[in-house]
């Protein structure tokens, strides 16, 4: 089919002329396999130049080079040669397929950074064991202190109080809720 398709001899840096590549859409349209061949004698050179402005590694570009024409062998049915040249169509089609990689090697990267801080996480909430006050009566023993000790412990560890809070609730000043907390804690100790 495409025998009347002169080709030159080195690879062709620049686009064809319209006819050239209508000749040839229509073949990559009928399936036919000599025309993918002549396909990417005509523009891999070009194509993988326009994949390694944004794919570092030699062979990361060829990789995506020969999954960019098997897109074009499956999808060729969506190249529309009013809306621009086939070479236009081919080398948005790389530079996308270029940036697809590049971000899912970032995402990849990202994932596996996520993987290990949750893993990091889930390792140390193994290792580590919380207290639970009530099995040890904690709260039984806060019932034998003054009523304003026995507050200001349970607003701040039963309640998740902060301290600034506390002091705003019971309309005092922040250096007294801090002394007062001292005190019930020491007075805790020496029940406990």
């Amino acid at each position: 089919m495409l025998s009347n398709i002169e080709l030159p001899t080195s690879y062709v840096q620049a686009v064809q002329p319209p006819e050239v590549e209508k000749r040839l859409v229509t073949a990559l349209k009928m399936q036919d396999q000599q025309a993918l061949s002549t396909l990417y004698k005509m523009y891999s050179a070009s194509l993988k130049g326009i994949i390694l402005k944004v794919i570092i590694h030699e062979e990361t570009a060829e990789d995506i080079l020969q999954e960019l024409f098997v897109k074009i062998w499956k999808s060729i049915d969506k190249y529309d040669d009013s809306k621009g040249r086939l070479f236009t169509w081919m080398s948005r089609l790389a530079k996308n397929m270029a940036i697809d990689q590049v971000r899912r090697k970032s995402h990849v990267n990202t994932s596996k950074h996520v993987d290990i801080e949750e893993k990091v996480g889930d390792i140390d909430q193994k290792l580590s064991y919380k207290i639970n006050t009530d099995i040890i009566g904690i709260r039984k023993l806060t019932t034998a202190m003054n009523p304003m000790q026995r507050l200001l412990l349970n607003m701040v560890y039963f309640e998740g109080y902060t301290h600034t809070e506390i002091a705003e609730e019971l309309n005092l000043p922040l250096g007294t809720v801090k002394s007062r907390i001292r005190f019930a804690l020491l007075e805790l100790r020496k029940m406990f």
